[in-house]
């Protein structure tokens, strides 16, 4: 039926016999979310010519926001020349409470809850927070309006004080600090059409270290602080088409960030990771999604790198923090699968590769060939689903190293991998 309809608006847009205008435009099934909101964020205008192309695009944006779950769109004919455009809308419930649990180590458990809500006041703007124990307490605060001032400008205000503790890995051992960044951060952010995006702020902020060890076997750093100043910029290009927890299409995301400082011990640096991610539909249940980041910062000589190896950021069953590098090659790839579906309910099983090589500090380009650096991790897991709820999927891998040094591991979360 989408490819009849298609077909038919691709035929009368490209007619040289007849001017095909768009005299009215309806939306239809949204309730929380303004109409106003979403002819405001649509390119397809009435007074236009009929454009199936655009029409695709506006579906495709409407499809990524958090508050849709699904959207299609239909043409029907008024009179000679006219025609009126239907948006149909499914929403997502998009007041979302989390909860996590999981062991930080062998004596303590900790937790994360949260509350977010995806589509306050109906304009798809998100505003929450979170409270998290692990060990130590940490709180987050976030704001987030893409389109606030108009379908291409918006901005977002970010507060945290975040706490937890850190290895960091010395020459002679690696030693626990307690690590707390406390920080804000304004990001104005840009879409100039319906691919490409833009953001660009500052984060102001202040890292401490703290170290639990008893200063004994060789001469370590105790205690660190420094305040810091981040430039952020992020460039996105966005080709994804979502049916439901299918994903088809293309992304890149470009993050790059100089970070100055007051203390010579915590050095300044300039870090840039590059996420390349590719999906592909295979048949009626199976979606392929591939990953590959590639990331690389000033070579500074010190234990406190900014590229670190993590169950929770890139290689699933490799453990917590368990090395930290100023460059990082890693590829996810995995093949999921719909076992079950019924109604509103999907389990999705999924067979994963994960593997990555780090650049050591004051290391060179060559230490991403170094066989001690290269980790590779195959593993298997499920995905519970819930189709209309935006992001409810409880996801839960178990990765296997392959070689004699690497472990194995549960990695609970929410959302996909990537």
């Amino acid at each position: 039926m989408r490819f009849f309809y298609f077909f038919i608006v691709f035929g009368i847009t490209f007619s040289s016999t007849t001017s095909q205008t768009i005299t009215d435009i309806k939306i239809e099934g949204n309730k929380k979310l303004k109409t106003s909101f979403i002819e405001k964020i649509s390119k397809t205008e009435t007074g236009q010519s009929l454009d199936s192309i655009q029409l695709e695009d506006d579906i495709k944006l409407l499809k990524r926001l958090p508050s849709v779950s699904f959207a299609d769109y239909k043409v029907e004919y008024t009179d000679e020349g006219n025609y009126t455009v239907i948006y149909t809308i499914e929403e997502n419930f998009t007041i979302i409470p989390s909860v996590n649990v999981y062991t930080s180590n062998e004596e303590d458990v900790a937790y994360r809850i949260g509350l977010y809500e995806f589509n306050l006041l109906g304009q798809n703007m998100t505003f929450g927070g979170f409270y998290q124990k692990d060990i130590y307490n940490s709180y987050g605060i976030n704001f987030r309006a893409p389109y606030l001032f108009s379908r291409e400008f918006g901005l977002a205000i970010n507060h945290q004080d975040w706490q937890t503790q850190e290895p960091v890995f010395y020459d002679e051992a690696t030693v626990n600090y307690r690590y707390r960044n406390k920080a804000f951060e304004v990001l104005g952010l840009y879409q100039p059409d319906f691919n490409n995006r833009f953001e660009l702020g500052v984060n102001v902020f202040k890292e401490n270290y703290s170290s639990l060890e008893e200063q004994t076997l060789f001469n370590f750093l105790s205690e660190i602080s420094a305040n810091k100043t981040m430039i952020r910029g992020v460039y996105e290009f966005n080709n994804l088409d979502f049916n439901y927890q299918y994903v088809s299409g293309f992304k890149s995301m470009l993050n790059l960030q100089y970070v100055t400082t007051d203390n010579n011990q915590l050095p300044e640096f300039l870090i840039g990771w590059n996420d390349f991610n590719y999906y592909k539909r295979l048949g009626q249940k199976g979606n392929w999604a591939s990953r590959l980041r590639v990331g690389l910062a000033t070579n500074n000589d010190s234990p406190f790198a900014p590229f670190s190896l993590d169950n929770n950021l890139n290689i699933r069953g490799v453990g917590n923090t368990i090395d930290r590098g100023t460059g990082a090659i890693v590829l996810n790839t995995e093949y999921r699968h719909t076992l079950i579906e019924k109604g509103w309910f999907v389990l999705q099983g999924n067979a994963f590769i994960d593997a990555g090589s780090w650049r050591n500090p004051g290391g060179d380009l060559g230490d991403f060939g170094d066989a001690d650096n290269l980790r590779v991790f195959p593993g298997a897991g499920l995905r519970f689903i819930h189709k209309s709820i935006f992001n409810a999927i409880f996801r839960i891998d178990y990765g296997y190293g392959i070689s004699k040094k690497d472990g194995r591991g549960l990695v609970f979360g929410i959302g996909q991998y990537f």
